[in-house]
């Protein structure tokens, strides 16, 4: 085997080899093991139509981290990877392609040929997004991979429906729900996105019957009127009190509308009179069915106006508007209209404006089911991390409203109900009923509708593992561990998933949820296809490597918040693996004779240990013990800082020049001590990084001669007592502070590194021992050719350039440092030139034809060279006169 890395790091030359290294060798697989502590993960199911995102690589990453830092950490760690069938996400592509392909809708070419053509669809794209997540080096159990409308993800789904029915949770009725008229399915009030828009309210006269009397009533929807049933006064405002009871007349149309009092009615908002359209808002639904208002729907379900809005009959809903508007005013009955700017709801998916209408649909009685999920949370079950999404998580609880899971579609989970065409009864069972159970006939249908995505993904914890089978997995790894979202996916899913947990296993899903923010383009938008201000990862990955992509997100990722994307951090990243690696090869190019390795033990070496090696080892220590108290809280970020900024300074900057003389000189002891301190320190860099970027630390650790076998399957580094050496750390840092501040000095004397001076070290008695263990240090790294330490600073020359720090005051004669008549001279030179130069700048700014003529900018930076000018003629004359 070559014993060396190759001279440039290229992570194209490793990183694709050793994901197919990990997956031939079963490094990412979990088995049950009885003697071992689960840790489990279910990946959020990406769509099968979906392309990776740089939200999907942060979630992956994030993921990948805790999976293998927990894996090594002796856990019998699985993530369970899948993918999502996405119901409207998908049908919307196999009806475009069917169209695209025959000319036909999917009705024209049957239930049977659309269905096939989907699964073709997924079989062609389903597997497109799994392997670009294994390019971001994702260590999931892909023997364990499901897909939501899999066999056994279709058997949990029925038995889910069909349970929940039974206990009276589930129903079939006639209420309000979000209308997407351009997907034509239902929407739950999770996938209903609200974008401000501009809009009008109009003001409309109501007459009351046989009076003189009217009510102004004010709408956005002019073209729901058509529906209105009633009208709904609040029971303590004066102003109506007469009136409730009496009934107003519908403009335009003649209908009689009862007016009722309702609490609902906000008193001081508009003008306190309320339009009731019972089958066209879920408010007045409401109101509706306290006070028995009829329900009219006017519109079809491609939002025309149906036979019920009369000769608006055919008119698109804003087309109608317009018609309804110029009628109002032609007949006196609009009486002014006021700019109103408000919140519409759109569809998540195709963004038309959804159209909240009464259909009769599926749905799901929340308030007994959420309650067990508020205790969770409550009773500390479940942790939200940050703790502040907790109040989001109970408002959506505490405040949900039943919850609609029959769609408009083909493609999902067709609904497990069948009704009899003879007699009308209903059927709900797990399979397939032959006959009607009330009158025995055999002319029965299923229903057409199909569930919600997110009524199947909701069982994902458990369904991934068996359930509803008793398997031997789903006792051993549920619940799971710890589940990683963005924060704008609490209510589409982790909601579903507490509460369908609970009802099914009477277990929460999951201990925590690791929730973080959304990634920003670099001036913090959201990244969207309407401004092309998205990034594609795979292009990262190949332009930096998979680690590169994968610090940078780890790094700038604090729980709950959102990060910016820069190509510069990217850079950064890519230029921290270089370091590692070049830090690696010089470590391995001094293990070349390979009878250094020879018994290579703490045991053997330590009595040559020096202050350096003592010091990184205890540092070594105390990064392990820090990087593992913020993994346990999840700042995965914050571990990764500390790991970096010890590799790149301390053991980079520091340590590998501290031992150079050692390595380059004959006693073998020595060099012996300096090599297993190295490798020593090297291994357990290398386990900390590898579950934030784990193919660079693989790919090294694969050369190190002092470890065997892969570093997936290697024990995470622990805190270690004996490793623990706090005085050794407290000596090295004075000396490190002593070299920096001589270093600083040199270079504000512009005193190149070659030049060696004389340093004389005047300590505190406390402070003595460690100087004189320093003494190698300041000759190595602070370019000093002597060190002496004194009692007090007697003989020191007056002219000695001094530095103070922690009760030790350093001196280096100035006469070392400098030759003082070249110095002088040019200092004097520079002092010219400074001179000359605020003398033009002066005469510029002296001339009033310049100041008169010349742009404001430009007589600014003008009079800025002359304050530099100044400032560094000031400096000079300093530094001569300290000569002189």
């Amino acid at each position: 085997m070559e014993r060396n890395l190759p001279k440039n790091y290229d992570p194209k030359d490793f990183e694709d080899r050793l994901y197919q290294e990990w997956q031939d060798n079963d490094c990412f697989k979990s088995e049950v093991n009885k003697d071992k502590e689960s840790f489990t993960i279910v990946m959020p199911p990406p769509n099968i139509t979906g392309q990776l995102h740089m939200g999907h690589a942060l979630d992956d990453t994030l993921q990948d981290i805790l999976i293998r830092w927990k894996r090594m950490d002796g856990f019998e760690a699985l993530w369970i990877p899948g993918t999502d069938h996405a119901s409207i996400a998908t049908e919307v592509k196999v009806v475009d392609r069917i169209k695209s392909e025959t000319g036909k809708t999917k009705y024209e070419v049957g239930r049977e040929e659309f269905l096939r053509r989907a699964w073709d669809w997924k079989d062609e794209f389903g597997g497109k997004i799994v392997n670009q997540v294994k390019k971001l080096g994702a260590s999931c159990d892909w023997d364990k991979e499901r897909f939501t409308m899999d066999e056994g993800c279709n058997k949990a789904v029925t038995k889910f429906f069909v349970e929940l029915y039974k206990e009276g949770h589930i129903y079939r009725g006639n209420r309000i729900i979000n209308w997407c008229p351009d997907c034509k399915t239902t929407l739950s009030d999770a996938e209903v996105e609200h974008e401000d828009q501009e809009g009008n309210f109009w003001h409309i006269k109501y007459p009351i019957k046989d009076s003189d009397e009217f009510l102004e009533i004010a709408t956005t929807r002019p073209e729901t009127m058509l529906g209105d049933t009633g009208i709904a006064v609040h029971p303590e405002d004066e102003r109506y009190t007469h009136l409730v009871g009496k009934t107003a007349i519908l403009p335009l149309v003649g209908r009689e509308l009862i007016i009722v009092a309702d609490d609902y009615v906000e008193k001081d908002f508009g003008t306190g009179a309320v339009k009731m359209t019972p089958a066209h808002d879920p408010n007045d639904f409401e109101v509706g069915k306290r006070h028995n208002l009829e329900e009219i729907n006017v519109m079809n379900d491609d939002a025309t106006m149906n036979s019920l809005a009369g000769k608006y009959e055919g008119m698109d809903r804003y087309e109608c508007r317009k018609a309804i508007v110029e009628d109002l005013k032609e007949e006196g009955y609009l009486m002014h209209i006021k700019k109103h700017d408000h919140a519409v709801g759109t569809c998540y998916r195709c963004h038309s404006v959804v159209e909240p209408r009464l259909s009769l649909q599926w749905f799901v009685k929340m308030d007994e089911l959420a309650k067990p999920a508020i205790d969770l949370l409550k009773e500390n079950e479940l942790e939200f991390v940050p703790d502040k999404f907790d109040k989001t998580y109970l408002q959506w609880l505490e405040n949900i409203r039943d919850w609609c899971i029959s769609r408009q579609l083909w493609w999902g989970h067709q609904i497990p109900a069948y009704y009899c065409q003879d007699c009308g009864e209903i059927m709900v069972s797990e399979e397939a009923p032959t006959h009607c159970s009330k009158c025995n006939s055999t002319n029965i249908e299923q229903d057409e509708d199909v569930l919600d995505t997110w009524f199947s993904s909701g069982l994902w914890p458990f369904e991934t593992l068996g359930w509803p089978e008793k398997t031997e997995e789903l006792d051993y790894y549920y619940p799971t561990s710890v589940l990683v979202t963005g924060y704008d996916i609490i209510f589409f899913w982790v909601v579903r998933m507490t509460f369908s947990a609970m009802f099914c296993m009477n277990e929460k899903p999951f201990s925590h949820v690791l929730v973080h923010g959304l990634v920003r383009d670099a001036e913090g938008r959201k990244m969207s296809k309407s401004l092309g201000n998205g990034i594609d990862p795979l292009e990262v990955i190949d332009q930096y490597g998979a680690d590169a992509l994968r610090f940078t997100l780890a790094t700038g990722n604090s729980p709950g918040n959102d990060m910016r994307f820069y190509t510069e951090r990217v850079e950064f990243a890519r230029n921290f693996n270089n370091k590692l690696w070049n830090a690696s090869r010089f470590v391995f190019m001094n293990l070349e004779d390979e009878s250094l390795l020879e018994n290579l033990t703490r045991e053997a070496v330590q009595k040559d240990f020096t202050l350096a090696d003592k010091w990184i080892i205890s540092r070594a220590n105390g990064v392990v013990k820090e990087v593992t108290h913020n993994m346990d809280k999840f700042e995965l970020g914050m571990a990764l800082q500390k790991a970096y900024e010890f590799t790149w300074s301390e053991y980079c900057d520091w340590y590998i020049e501290m031992v150079k003389p050692r390595l380059y000189g004959e006693d073998r002891d020595a060099k012996r001590a300096a090599l297993y301190t190295l490798t020593y320190v090297l291994e357990k860099i290398l386990k900390l990084l590898h579950p934030f970027i784990p193919f660079i630390t693989e790919e090294i650790y694969s050369y190190l001669p002092t470890v065997e076998g892969y570093i997936i399957r290697a024990e995470y580094p622990h805190y270690d007592e004996k490793d623990d050496m706090q005085l050794e750390e407290e000596k090295m840092n004075l000396i490190m502070d002593g070299i920096r501040s001589v270093r600083n000095v040199r270079t504000e004397m512009n005193v190149p590194p070659s030049k060696k001076a004389k340093t004389i070290i005047v300590p505190t008695d406390e402070k003595r021992e460690a100087m004189e263990d320093g003494k190698e240090y300041f000759k190595s790294l602070a370019s000093a050719s002597d060190v002496e330490i004194k009692d007090d600073k007697t003989g020191i020359p007056e002219d000695a350039v001094s530095v103070v720090i922690d009760g030790v005051e350093i001196f280096i004669p100035l006469d070392e440092l400098v030759d003082f008549e070249k110095e002088k001279e040019r200092l004097n030179k520079e002092k010219k030139k400074a001179i000359s130069e605020i003398k033009r700048v002066e005469g510029k700014l002296n001339n009033p034809g310049f100041m008169n003529k010349a742009p404001d900018k430009l007589i600014e930076e003008e009079k800025q060279k002359k304050e530099k000018f100044e400032e560094m003629l000031k400096t000079i004359e300093e530094r001569l006169a300290k000569f002189n």
